[in-house]
């Protein structure tokens, strides 16, 4: 392609559209992970998603691909943390309904976390 750019599929791949319930953060109890919403992130359509724990929350602008043969999602966003503007970057590893990754604050923390799809919603096929 012209520029040596990649094509991008802008579709999010079905197995990661869902909400997932974050159940451990490697910095923060879980406790603080719930503070305000139960602690989670989603994927929709269009590569796109978001996530809240504790005082942080972020869209996502997302990208997927595989990592020693399993679904991954490497993303970008922006948001808040505490009430300032922030933004950051992650990635996640998709086992099942397990998500694994880390997430990071622009300047600030990161952390290794662990999801689980939410079994209330309904899957979209």
């Amino acid at each position: 392609m012209a520029g040596g750019l990649f094509p991008v599929d802008e579709r999010t791949p079905k197995q990661f559209r869902d909400r997932f319930r974050i159940t451990w953060m490697e910095q923060w109890n879980q406790d603080y992970v719930d503070l305000d919403v139960e602690g989670c992130i989603e994927f929709r359509e269009k590569l796109q998603g978001e996530f809240q724990f504790g005082t942080v929350q972020g869209w996502l602008d997302c990208r997927f691909g595989k990592r020693e043969g399993k679904p991954l999602v490497e993303f970008s966003w922006q948001g808040a943390s505490d009430n300032d503007d922030a933004c950051g970057r992650g990635w996640a590893v998709l086992d099942g309904d397990a998500l694994e990754g880390r997430i990071f604050i622009h300047a600030s923390d990161d952390s290794a976390f662990k999801a689980t799809r939410k079994k209330t919603r309904n899957r979209r096929t």
